[in-house]
């Protein structure tokens, strides 16, 4: 009798257990209330960031953002700066770091400490983040259907707009990120370097096209075919390297089906799949000092890793980095030893989303924990702080960002993720000396399937 009273109360112990993570893995995912949704474009921005200022006023209020290129520029420059007459209001040294730790992440605070010459310039804060109108309304529409798929890795219920502009948990704001309006399909020629301690790099050129299928006006659920975005990325030097050709089918139910992935190998003359194309497997020519699922600051499957969402905090982030961006200086000019040259960054103060990463336990991946730095204006990752398997911090990547006006949208002008175990970086996208991207939708399908990887390496 005992024995059966022990075995019901263990019973209904577990089940009340089990309801509770149900409860909880539910009201996680659960869509957000009408109430909610018609703060969007009011206290909130369309995209769901905060439109005030913040109390100091040192964060102003958002008002709309560039929406409109400066004068004289005409599509195909590089984007002039439209805030030429700021000057820093202050820089952040090693001699100075103690003031201001609370306001940097740990990889920048780590940075300042190791690397006497690096110096951060911090200018006044200019909410330039826009995006196209369409995008705002979709993005109202989604809000009260998306939902994540099964353990968060894919989503559901939303096309074209930020499927969580009111985030309830750290997943939601990742895939906030992996969302986030990119252009309707573009391609671009970039550089990539990986830089010794002493300086010393070999220039990458990489030549990408993508279609963000997700983005595309009058897409639908159905029309989307869970493939949200398709990618090609060819090496055009140097000539060691030449020719290889990645194309990659990214799918936003990552439960339902994981990405697609092939490789033309100049060598063989062949494409093949290229399922290791994903996670930590080494980076396109980049030494070792970035993983596939770094370039964008992050990509690919959630599925490896617990996220949660630490909140959001007022932190000094690359921003506006059109002095970084200019034509009117070299590749030489950015790269220097152990961080890009300091003359050219800028830091600003904006509110960011905080979402810590944790590998989960018997999952696979060289790096344990990632903390995530998400403007709330863009859903863009600014920065990263990655630690290694023994809870030491390893790597620090950061997304220097500018507004490309002729769509509008906020994109990277550089990546940067340097080692600090190694002294090395990886600077991933320098376009200075390269013609600007090209924002088109004359992309057909075709041109991304693996007969388009033969084709274009018999040319």
């Amino acid at each position: 009798m005992n024995n059966g009273v022990t075995a019901m109360k263990t019973f209904f112990s577990r089940m009340s257990i089990a309801m509770l993570f149900a409860f909880v893995a539910t009201s996680a995912s659960a869509a957000v209330s009408a109430d909610e949704i018609a703060r969007l474009g009011k206290d909130l921005t369309p995209l769901g960031a905060q439109r005030a200022g913040n109390a100091a006023g040192t964060i102003p209020e958002w008002k709309g953002g560039i929406t409109s290129p400066p004068a004289g520029y005409k599509v195909g420059d590089h984007h002039p700066d439209p805030y030429s007459g700021d000057k820093p209001l202050f820089t952040i040294t090693r001699a100075n770091l103690d003031k201001h730790r609370a306001k940097l992440s740990a990889g920048l605070q780590k940075m300042l400490e190791l690397y006497p010459t690096l110096r951060l310039p911090v200018y006044p804060t200019r909410r330039s983040a826009a995006v196209p109108q369409r995008i705002y309304d979709a993005t109202r529409r989604v809000a009260a259907t998306a939902k994540l798929a099964a353990g968060g890795n894919g989503v559901t219920g939303a096309v074209i707009g930020i499927p969580f502009p009111i985030p309830q948990n750290g997943a939601q704001v990742i895939w906030n990120h992996l969302l986030r309006y990119r252009g309707e399909a573009a391609s671009r020629v970039i550089g990539q370097a990986a830089v010794t301690r002493s300086g010393d790099y070999t220039l990458v050129r990489l030549e990408d096209a993508y279609v963000t299928r997700y983005s595309l006006p009058g897409m639908t659920e159905a029309k989307l075919d869970n493939r949200m975005i398709l990618f090609r990325q060819k090496v055009a030097a140097p000539a060691r390297l030449a020719g290889r050709i990645l194309l990659a089918y990214e799918t936003i139910n990552q439960v339902a089906e994981p990405r697609h992935a092939w490789v033309y190998n100049p060598g063989q003359r062949r494409v093949r799949r290229a399922p290791n194309v994903a996670y930590d497997n080494p980076g396109t020519a980049a030494d070792g000092l970035r993983t596939s699922d770094q370039f964008d600051m992050f990509n690919g499957a959630l599925d490896r890793y617990d996220w949660k969402l630490l909140g959001k905090r007022e932190m000094y982030v690359p921003y506006n980095s059109y002095r970084l961006h200019s034509d009117k200086i070299t590749f030489a000019d950015v790269l220097k030893p152990l961080h890009v040259n300091p003359e050219y960054l800028r830091y600003e103060l904006h509110r960011v989303w905080v979402v810590e990463a944790t590998l989960k336990e018997g999952a696979r991946h060289i790096y344990k924990k990632r903390r995530f730095y998400v403007d709330e204006d863009s859903w863009m990752i600014l920065l990263a702080d990655i630690y290694d398997n023994r809870d030491q911090l390893w790597r620090v990547s950061e997304g220097h960002v500018v507004n490309y006006y002729e769509k509008p949208l906020l994109g990277y002008t550089l990546e940067v993720h340097t080692d600090l175990q190694a002294g090395r970086y990886l600077a991933l996208g320098l376009n200075n000396e390269y013609p600007m991207n090209v924002f088109s939708s004359t992309f057909s399908e075709r041109d991304f399937n693996p007969s388009a990887l033969r084709r274009m390496g018999r040319r």
